[in-house]
C-alpha cells in the first residue's frame, strides 16, 4: 500500500498537489499596512470583526497592496517614492521576493493581479522623461520583470483591472515628481490628469480627460462596480478653499459624472480624497479625507450627499456586507452602517493610507 508521504511525493510530482489558499488563513477580511508604536512598519491582516489574524513586518512604510486571487500572498507596495514591493506569504510572514523598480523608475504604491494571478502590473515613475508606466511581472517565475508599457499620462497611481472593457484602468494623477526633490510637485500649472483604460499590451482603449477649469484636480484613486462604472477620488492641487467636487463616475465613452458638485459640505474633504469604494450593491459610494477628517457617502444615482461622518484621520475604506468599514491613524477600525458609526477595534498601530477588502 502507498505511504501517505508516497501519495503526496506522487501528486507533488504530477502538480496535482493541493495549493495554500486564503482559506487556510482563516479567510482574512481585509488587509493594510501600519506603523507599530515602536516606529518600525508591518502588513496585517484582520478578520471581518478586526481583529488582527497575523502580521509581517515592512522594511519601511507602505502605502496600498494587491492580494493575489487564489494562493495566500500579497504585494505590499511601498509609499511613493518607492524603491520596493514586498511579496509576502500571509501564512507564514516571511518574505517571497522583493521587488525592485528598474533604473530610472520608482514605484507609486500601487498594483494589481491578472484574473489568473499569473502576472501583476504596477504603477511607476521613468523620472528623468516624466512619463508614466505599468510594469509587467510574472509571478510565476519569483515576480521577474517581464515587460512594461506606458501608462497614458504623467503620475499613474492607481491601477485596477476592468471587469467590463478587459485590460486596465490607470488613474494618470497628472503630477511630475522626481525622487531627487522628494515628494516636490514640479508641474502644477500645467498638469492634465485623466483616466485611461489599457489592453494588456499597452493599447490605448479609451480615456478620459477632466475640463480645463480642473486641470489641477489629481486623479488618484479608484473603485471599480461590477457593470464597469469606475469610481474615482481627486486631490485638488490649485488655490486652497476652491469649491471643486472630489468624488466622479466615467464608464468607458462617456462624460464624467461630478458628485456633490453643489453641495456646500463637500468643501469638509479640503480637496482631498484619500480612498474612494463603492458599497456591495452599487448604490452608494464613500469617499474619506484624513485631511477633513471626514467621510462622505454619496448616492450613485442622484449624485447627492447623503451621509457625512467625522473622523479624525481616517483614510483607510472598505466595505461589509451593509455598508463600509474605514481605518484611521489612531489605529480606529470602524463600521458605517445605515448612518450610524461604530468602532470595531482599537489597537496601538497606526493605520496607514488603505484598508484592502478580500472578496
Amino acid at each position: 500500500m502507498t505511504s501517505r508521504r508516497g501519495f503526496l511525493a506522487g501528486l507533488l510530482a504530477t502538480g496535482l498537489a493541493p495549493q495554500a489558499s486564503w482559506a487556510d488563513l482563516g479567510c482574512p477580511a481585509y488587509l493594510s499596512a501600519a506603523k507599530q508604536p515602536d516606529g518600525t512598519y508591518t502588513f496585517v491582516g484582520l478578520s471581518a470583526q478586526g481583529t488582527i489574524l497575523f502580521r509581517c513586518p515592512l522594511p519601511d512604510r507602505g502605502h496600498a497592496a494587491s492580494a493575489h486571487p487564489k494562493r495566500p500572498e500579497v504585494v505590499a507596495f511601498a509609499r511613493r517614492p518607492g524603491r520596493f514591493a514586498d511579496v509576502i506569504d500571509c501564512r507564514t510572514g516571511n518574505q517571497l521576493a522583493r521587488i525592485t523598480p528598474t533604473k530610472g523608475h520608482h514605484f507609486y504604491g500601487h498594483g494589481c493581479f491578472s484574473h489568473d494571478g499569473s502576472q501583476l502590473f504596477t504603477t511607476e515613475n521613468e523620472y528623468e522623461t516624466a512619463r508614466g508606466i505599468i510594469g509587467v511581472w510574472d509571478t510565476t517565475d519569483n515576480y521577474r520583470r517581464i515587460g512594461s508599457f506606458a501608462s497614458g499620462g504623467i503620475g499613474p497611481h492607481d491601477v485596477l483591472l476592468h471587469q467590463k472593457v478587459g485590460g486596465l484602468v490607470v488613474a494618470n494623477g497628472g503630477i511630475q515628481t522626481h525622487p531627487d526633490r522628494g515628494r516636490e510637485k514640479l508641474n502644477l500649472d500645467s498638469m492634465q490628469p485623466n483616466l485611461t483604460y489599457l489592453d494588456f499590451d499597452g493599447t490605448v482603449i479609451d480615456q478620459m480627460q477632466l475640463s480645463d477649469d480642473l486641470h489641477q484636480n489629481s486623479i488618484r484613486h479608484l473603485s471599480m462596480h461590477d457593470n464597469g462604472t469606475v469610481g474615482f477620488a481627486m486631490q485638488w492641487q490649485g488655490e486652497p478653499g476652491a469649491d471643486v467636487p472630489i468624488v466622479g463616475l466615467h464608464r468607458p465613452g462617456t462624460s464624467p459624472r461630478l458628485l456633490a458638485e453643489d453641495d456646500p459640505r463637500v468643501r469638509n474633504l479640503n480637496g482631498y480624497g484619500g480612498s474612494i469604494q463603492f458599497s456591495a450593491d452599487g448604490s452608494t459610494i464613500a469617499v474619506t479625507s484624513p485631511r477633513g477628517g471626514v467621510v462622505q457617502v454619496m448616492d450613485t444615482a442622484s449624485g447627492l450627499l447623503q451621509q457625512e461622518h467625522h473622523l479624525a484621520d481616517v483614510c483607510g475604506l472598505s466595505t461589509n456586507e451593509t455598508g463600509f468599514v474605514a481605518s484611521t491613524g489612531a489605529g480606529q477600525l470602524v463600521a458605517l452602517n445605515k448612518g450610524k458609526m461604530t468602532v470595531m477595534s482599537k489597537t496601538d498601530l497606526r493605520w496607514d493610507n488603505h484598508l484592502i477588502r478580500l472578496r
